[in-house]
């Protein structure tokens, strides 16, 4: 039996339930409905309840006075419906929105304001194009620099012939303090006198320092195009190549120029002397790396 209190099931014929303790005298038997068998003609989905017959005579007027008056509009009454329908005609097969007869033309022929005119035939002068931009009010169109205006530009930036000797000198010094510290250490390495100077190897110590003096002028042009001396000399070296986009010495011509020194030193130094005379003042080793010296 099932308890209908405790929903205890057992196997027991009792009058009282072995879970709860409750007494099956006391519980009320379930009525049963009596539900009617369905034939198949009753209409099927949510509004089957809903007559549209009731719904028809419950939406006609009751009496005369509901009646639209003889003056009226017949779609007055039909205040439920939306108002894009309100004034439509009985024709359901007329458009919504009915289009004027000539169609108006585009935006961009109404925006214009300039009608042109049409050149008449046989006329000698024609509109041409101007294709080349008004110069701004205020300015003046540039002039290209003729060739004697860039010699002179070039020839004012030019460093002099003292600031290239007083950098030269400098340098020089500086070189040559260089040279006599790498000697005076060799000497002392090696346990040798000033006066035993012939034991060393000429030629291995004579490629170590141009090596070293090598490394100390490329080095400098590479880094800012100025060595010490150029800096005391306000000078600087630039590049005379159009193709890269700054005019700094690239290393490759910086070890050129420093290479270069050997041949403008080979004859008598003769190749140093186009750096202090003419408008350029390019040396020998300036000319073999494409750079020349101008002011800082």
């Amino acid at each position: 039996m099932k308890c209908p209190k405790c929903q205890y099931i057992s196997f027991d014929q009792g009058g009282r339930c072995r879970n709860c303790g409750y007494e099956f005298s006391l519980s009320v038997d379930p009525v049963d409905l009596d539900l009617p068998l369905r034939t198949g003609d009753e209409p099927v989905g949510p509004l089957s309840d809903f007559s549209l017959a009731e719904s028809q005579e419950a939406a006609r007027p009751r009496d005369r006075d509901a009646q639209p008056m003889r003056g009226a509009s017949p779609h007055a009454s039909r205040s439920s419906e939306l108002p894009l329908f309100r004034d439509r005609s009985n024709d359901d097969d007329a458009p919504l929105v009915s289009l004027p007869a000539s169609p108006r033309p585009p935006v961009a022929v109404r925006k214009s304001t300039v009608n042109p005119v049409a050149p008449a035939r046989g006329s000698a002068a024609e509109p041409g194009l101007d294709l080349e931009p008004e110069a701004p009010r205020g300015r003046r169109p540039a002039v290209p620099a003729s060739p004697s205006d860039e010699e002179q530009t070039a020839s004012s930036d030019t460093a002099s012939a003292g600031a290239r000797l007083l950098g030269g000198v400098v340098d020089l010094l500086i070189l040559g303090a260089i040279d006599g510290a790498v000697l005076f250490f060799t000497l002392r390495l090696c346990g040798l006198e000033l006066a035993e100077i012939r034991r060393i190897p000429v030629v291995p110590f004579a490629a170590f320092l141009a090596l070293l003096n090598g490394g100390y002028v490329t080095a400098f042009t590479a880094a800012g195009g100025q060595s010490i001396g150029k800096m005391a000399a306000h000078i600087k070296v630039v590049t005379m190549d159009e193709s890269g986009w700054s005019d700094r010495v690239r290393l490759g011509q910086a070890v050129l120029r420093a290479s270069a020194y050997l041949v403008s030193a080979l004859p008598l130094g003769l190749g140093f002397l186009p750096a202090l005379v003419g408008p350029e003042r390019r040396a020998v080793h300036d000319r073999l790396a494409h750079t020349r010296v101008v002011k800082a």
